[in-house]
């Protein structure tokens, strides 16, 4: 547990993908390539005809990229593996050929934001606003960017990169198209979940297959697209600008 964990469960074919890590669910290396296999495997399973994307909490959805990972990065192909985890991520969703359904419970921040934009389907709370902080780091939400401009264009996710100390509000990820819907409640936004992965668990496979593809044309260039952006991270995080921020950080730390 003191290192996350990455679980499935498939029932009534709904293939649920429950993601936690004790430092308010963020994503370290290992976690992140676990998460991407279990969303490829899900996208492959014939007894999942939806896949559900969760976290363990009510408060934080995904906190994004594990801090402790990051300041422990030294050389550029530690870096562009790192990055290439959420990449990794993305592309599954993007790839899975099934609806991927985002459960945002909570707030959501840097790669939390690249998920929540990725899914096909994304429900959230009232509690679930989001914060790209990339550039405050010094770095830059290259890899999620894509996939978040894709979702709210381009204006929207220029205010989030931009604005990196800014949390913006759920209803803002509404109006901008990120969040379908939001809930006063987690027991609400859970029974919204479950009726609609019901719902689509017994529609037509083949259709829904085809619908995605669509949704999705355009972007068959990501998989080397989201892995240069890694690379473009895995360099600025060696920049003295980062490293002299995670210097700070770690004196504050102590």
């Amino acid at each position: 547990m003191n290192t996350g964990k990455v679980e499935t469960w498939i029932a009534n074919g709904i293939a649920t993908i429950e993601f936690f890590h004790p430092q308010s669910n963020s994503l370290p290396g290992v976690l992140l390539h676990n998460l991407a296999t279990e969303i490829e495997n899900g996208g492959k399973n014939e007894e999942a005809k939806v896949i559900v994307i969760k976290s363990i909490g009510e408060k934080t959805f995904c906190a994004g990229a594990s801090f402790d990972e990051l300041i422990s990065i030294t050389d550029f192909e530690t870096g562009k593996k790192f990055f290439s985890g959420f990449a990794a991520v993305i592309n599954a969703m993007r790839k899975a050929p099934k609806f991927v359904i985002a459960r945002v419970q909570g707030k959501t921040v840097g790669g939390g934001v690249g998920i929540a934009s990725a899914a096909d389907y994304t429900l959230a709370t009232e509690a679930a606003s989001i914060k790209l902080s990339e550039l405050n780091v010094g770095i830059g939400p290259f890899v999620v960017g894509p996939a978040v401009e894709r979702k709210v264009g381009t204006s929207a996710f220029a205010a989030l990169a931009i604005n990196a100390s800014e949390w913006y509000s759920a209803q803002w990820a509404k109006e901008k198209g990120m969040y379908v819907n939001i809930y006063t409640t987690v027991q609400e936004l859970d029974k919204a979940v479950e009726e609609l992965a019901t719902k689509l668990s017994q529609s037509n496979p083949e259709a829904m297959m085809m619908l995605k593809k669509v949704f999705w044309e355009g972007t068959e260039n990501w998989d080397t697209l989201l892995h240069e952006r890694a690379e473009m991270s895995g360099e600025l995080v060696l920049s003295k600008f980062t490293r002299d921020f995670i210097e700070k950080f770690k004196q504050g730390a102590r």
